[in-house]
C-alpha cells in the first residue's frame, strides 16, 4: 500500500512540474533588474509607480516594447489614479495644443492626425496610449523639439538657435544649452559618426542636435509634472541608455528627482542579461532577435 502511494505521490509531482514548465515553451520577452536578476512584471510595476518619472525607452519598431508600454501605462494609471501624466517623445512642442484638443475630444481622430505630424507607425504603436489616455482621462504631453530645429543645429551648430523669434523659443529647453560630450551616450555617437579631428566639427554638431532633443525632453517633463504626480515617458532608448540623455538633463535641474528607466533590447537567448546590457537601464526588456519589427 505504501509502495502504491509512494508511486502515485512521484507521479502527480511529475505531472505537476511539467504542466508549470513545458519543454516547449517560447517566452516573447522576460524582464530583468540593472543587475541581472529576474524580475516580474507585478514587481516592476510597483517599483515604478514609486518614482517621480519613469523613461521607458524602447526600440521604435518593436512591437513588444509598444504593448508593454501600454500595460506599464494602465498599470500606473490604476496605481497613480488621478496622478499620472504619459509624455511622448512622438510628438514635437508646436503640436501640443493640437494634442489637448484631441485627448479631451476637441478634435476628431481625422484632424489631429492630418495636423500633428505623427510618426509612420502612430496607428500601430502610438495611437493605442493615446486612447488609453482618453479613456483614462490622462494628461498627454508632448516633448520633443521641432525637428527642424534639431536639423538646423546638426548643420550649424547650437548657435543657430539665437535668431530664434522668441515665440519659437518657448518649444525649446532654454538657452543655452549645456553639452557634455564625455557622457556614454554622446561618445558613442562621435565613434558611430567617426570622432577624428577632420570630422570633428560635423560630429560635434550632430551631438548638438541629439542634446536639443535631450534638454527638451527633460525640460518638457519637469514643466508637465506637479509635485505628487508620476510622469511615464516613452522614448527611443538611446535617449535614456546609462542614465544620461534625458537623465542627466533633469539631474541637472532637479537631482532630487526620482527617476526609474527602462530600455528594451534584443538578444539570441532569454535565460540570463548579457553581459553589454548590464547596468544600462534600471529595468532591462529583453526581446528575441527574431522577433518581428512594426517596419
Amino acid at each position: 500500500m505504501r509502495l502504491l502511494l509512494s508511486a502515485l505521490l512521484v507521479l502527480l509531482l511529475t505531472m505537476t512540474t511539467q504542466a508549470a514548465s513545458p519543454p516547449d515553451d517560447r517566452p516573447a520577452y522576460r524582464l530583468f533588474t540593472a543587475e541581472g536578476k529576474p524580475v516580474s512584471f507585478g514587481k516592476m510595476a510597483k517599483a515604478l509607480a514609486a518614482a517621480d518619472v519613469v523613461l521607458f525607452g524602447e526600440q521604435h519598431n518593436d512591437p513588444l516594447a509598444h504593448w508593454l508600454e501600454l500595460q506599464v501605462a494602465r498599470e500606473l494609471a490604476e496605481r497613480k489614479a488621478g496622478q499620472l501624466v504619459l509624455g511622448l517623445e512622438m510628438f514635437e512642442r508646436d503640436v501640443q495644443p493640437l494634442v489637448e484638443q484631441y485627448n479631451v475630444g476637441e478634435l476628431d481622430a481625422k484632424a489631429f492626425e492630418e495636423q500633428s505630424r505623427p510618426w509612420p507607425n502612430y496607428q500601430t504603436d502610438y495611437k493605442p496610449l493615446l486612447e488609453l489616455a482618453r479613456q483614462q482621462k490622462l494628461r498627454v504631453v508632448g516633448t520633443n523639439v521641432p525637428r527642424r530645429y534639431a536639423q538646423q543645429v546638426a548643420k550649424g551648430s547650437l548657435t543657430a538657435l539665437d535668431a530664434l523669434p522668441a515665440e519659437e523659443k518657448n518649444w525649446l529647453a532654454p538657452l543655452p544649452i549645456r553639452v557634455d560630450y564625455t557622457l556614454p551616450g554622446y561618445q558613442g555617437m562621435a565613434q558611430m559618426f567617426g570622432g577624428d579631428a577632420a570630422h570633428a566639427a560635423g560630429v560635434q554638431n550632430i551631438i548638438q542636435a541629439q542634446a536639443l532633443k535631450d534638454a527638451t525632453m527633460a525640460h518638457f517633463i519637469r514643466q508637465s509634472r506637479q509635485p505628487g504626480q508620476l510622469l511615464l515617458h516613452v522614448n527611443g532608448a538611446y535617449h535614456s541608455d546609462n542614465h544620461d540623455g534625458i537623465v542627466w538633463y533633469l539631474r541637472q535641474a532637479e537631482p532630487q528627482l526620482r527617476i526609474l528607466t527602462i530600455s528594451t533590447v534584443t538578444q539570441a537567448q532569454l535565460g540570463k542579461l548579457d553581459k553589454e546590457n548590464l547596468k544600462k537601464a534600471d529595468y532591462m526588456l529583453v526581446v528575441p532577435e527574431d522577433m518581428t519589427k512594426t517596419y
